[in-house]
């Protein structure tokens, strides 16, 4: 259906940690919200998606395709269709930035790298699904024995702080590096940078066959703390490109797939704009 002149359309990312909704009309985001997945995906997707449609005061019928993509997407029941989530990063990262090759993604419980052609399609991809090491799940439970959340994560640590080298990447032998470190009297902010750098360089050393190549865009929960987004420049050796809302990628290219199969012709060109990071 249309609301006004054009066509409303949703995507939908349900992932193991959080839910994001887009709505998209008219090449703009009509509405976005993340929430958390909780023990019900199927459940809370239902109730993100009606909460996306109130906060714009559209109703179901308003909308002319869904799209569900990430974990969860086979059990999104108003779903259109269901695509898989490497295409629609892609596809949500480059309409936001064409130039995009290297699509870093760090989530909850998982990491992916997606290498782009120069029309944006996703020609390779490596993912670590089955693992903490370098996934936000890490970062949160080594804050953890920190006693830093990870929302003030970003509070604690600058880029003219030191580190100390984290050289265990499971979460087990991590904890008990860490007690060590901070027994031995280093500072907090030092240990914390070096977990970042411990991420990053997991990140990076996934790649294998996939090339990491410029322009880079960094996406998912775990971008937006600035501390790793520096990490992983340093080690992957260029800036990064980080969407204005980084975690919601997945969710903009399902809305972007579902317009596409409402107006084949449709172009996505002014979906946003971000900035590079050191």
């Amino acid at each position: 259906m249309r609301k006004g002149n054009s066509t409303v359309t949703c995507g939908v990312d349900i992932g193991a940690r959080s839910i994001e909704v887009v709505l998209l009309q008219n090449q703009e985001i009509l509405s976005s919200l993340i929430e958390d997945t909780g023990t019900a995906p199927s459940e809370n997707g239902e109730t993100a998606f009606r909460n996306a449609l109130e906060a714009v005061n559209l109703n179901p019928s308003d909308v002319s395709s869904i799209v569900s993509t990430g974990y969860g997407r086979n059990y999104f029941k108003p779903a259109h269709r269901s695509v898989s989530e490497i295409l629609c990063h892609a596809r949500g990262v480059s309409a936001i930035f064409p130039t995009a090759r290297t699509v870093v993604d760090i989530g909850g419980q998982d990491s992916k790298l997606i290498e782009l052609d120069e029309n944006g399609r996703p020609i390779d991809f490596v993912m670590n699904d089955r693992c903490a090491a370098g996934t936000g799940k890490f970062i949160e439970m080594t804050g953890s024995v920190l006693g830093i959340p990870v929302l003030e994560m970003n509070d604690i640590i600058s880029p003219e702080d030191g580190r100390v080298d984290i050289s265990s990447m499971c979460a087990v032998f991590a904890e008990s590096e860490i007690v060590g470190l901070l027994h031995r009297g280093c500072e907090v902010s030092a240990i914390l940078n070096g977990i970042f750098h411990a991420v990053a360089k997991r990140t990076v050393s996934m790649a294998g066959r996939t090339q990491i190549v410029r322009d880079i865009v960094f996406t998912g929960g775990v971008a937006k703390i600035a501390g790793v987004r520096s990490a992983f420049a340093k080690e992957a050796g260029f800036q990064v490109l980080v969407p204005p809302e980084p975690q919601i990628t997945g969710a903009l290219g399902a809305a972007i797939i579902a317009a596409e199969r409402c107006e084949p012709a449709l172009s996505i060109n002014s979906i946003g704009n971000g900035g590079k990071l050191d």
